[in-house]
């Protein structure tokens, strides 16, 4: 089979990039033809790009406008068809670099669109509000008058939502990452919908936990990952486990209120700033993790991190929002906390920081689960699966 992937970006880079080259890579070793469009540019510096195809892209101020209608992109795409002639076209993210300009030259194609994102119902692909509070409306004024954009952005935003509403009907299928995003989508005229976790490289097991009781977090510093939440948790762990150490991997535009807060707690010194690492060094120094924090105060799609903890073998505590109840199964692979509940989640930090049995148990637990329910080969088979459902409507 012929399959045409095409994402915003094409660097080894976020977790949508991870997991449309190792789906490429994947469908390659089953033995299709796979090809890859994306931008030109990489959200991270110095990090090659590993598209078949690159169009224009950018993370100027232009790319308000280019995110909207970027006309490289339509004219690539378009000689990609004319000349590759895939036989299933699988889109992921595009809103970001591609634009919607993509969408009519996808009218007479199998094509499926996983959204990896919120951006088909919010301009922002989060649904929330600036003060970390869901978003129940619809996009429009609201938009602007809750100052989720700015009135510039709003404009063009808007645009790329008629365009996105106008031709969406392109797609033969929806894909969400998990049921919570499913029904999100459902709920707002978008069904139906097929739900495929993400999938996690499998590896062998971690070694046995270290002496000192560790904990880990791994993603973007922002303010919606509620890493300030983890910070005032762990401050009060060190108050009955004062040897716990705390390693930190990410950038992000919270990277100084967080040193702030480090400092007004008095734990800066228990604490390793990774910054942006390989995935491999990621997991050589989270290798020590007696427990992996996702304390996110928004409904995550998916959460990669705590997928690749799992299949680590180290528990995982995370806020019981978005897929986090469908990955992570409370009492045994780690526990479920509420989002933004400093107690509740120092209370889980105390319990397996004073008891490596149970951290040894649970890791071991996620372990089996995530080999058996979020591997990269499954991720792969169910998408085969729907490709040849999706050829096969076009070929009776």
């Amino acid at each position: 089979m012929k399959i045409l992937l095409l994402n915003d970006f094409g660097t080894p880079t976020g977790g949508a990039e991870l997991q449309i080259l190792s789906l490429r890579q994947g469908l390659r070793e089953r033995g299709h033809e796979v090809r890859l469009l994306s931008s030109g540019i990489s959200p991270v510096k110095n990090v090659d790009i590993l598209a078949d195809y690159q169009c224009f892209g950018t993370n100027t101020k232009f790319q308000v406008i280019s995110q909207t209608v970027n006309p490289s992109a339509y004219l690539c795409l378009r000689q990609i068809l004319h000349e590759f002639k895939p036989d299933v076209v699988h889109v992921r993210i595009f809103m970001g670099q591609l634009s919607p300009l993509i969408l009519p030259l996808l009218k007479n194609v199998p094509c499926l669109y996983q959204a990896a994102m919120y951006r088909a119902i919010c301009p922002t692909g989060k649904k929330i509000l600036p003060d970390g509070s869901p978003c129940q409306s619809k996009p429009g004024l609201v938009c602007l008058r809750q100052e989720c954009l700015t009135p510039q952005s709003w404009s063009v935003l808007m645009l790329q939502r008629q365009l996105w509403l106008h031709w969406q009907q392109v797609f033969d299928m929806v894909v969400a990452l998990s049921h919570g995003m499913k029904d999100k989508l459902e709920a707002e005229g978008i069904k139906p919908v097929h739900v495929v976790y993400n999938g996690v490289p499998e590896r062998p097991p971690r070694p046995p936990l270290s002496n000192t009781p560790t904990v880990a977090y791994a993603g973007r510093l922002s303010f919606e990952k509620g890493i300030h939440v983890l910070l005032q948790a762990f401050a009060k762990s060190l108050i009955l486990i004062p040897e716990a150490r705390l390693m930190i991997a990410g950038q992000g535009s919270e990277k100084t209120n967080l040193l702030t807060l480090a400092d007004e707690l008095g734990i800066s010194q228990q604490i390793v700033w990774l910054d942006h690492v390989s995935r491999t060094e990621l997991e050589n120094h989270f290798d020590l993790a007696w427990v992996q924090v996702v304390p996110s105060l928004w409904d995550e799609p998916f959460g990669n991190v705590t997928t690749e903890a799992m299949m680590r073998g180290t528990a995982v505590i995370a806020s019981a929002v978005g897929a986090q109840p469908e990955i992570v199964e409370d009492g045994v692979t780690g526990f479920l906390v509420p989002a933004d509940d400093v107690e509740k989640l120092a209370s889980a930090l105390v319990q397996l920081l004073s008891k490596p049995t149970l951290a040894e148990q649970m890791g071991q637990a996620g372990r089996q689960r995530a080999l058996s329910h979020f591997s990269e080969n499954r991720r792969t088979e169910h998408f085969l699966e729907l490709y040849q459902k999706l050829y096969a409507t076009y070929h009776i």
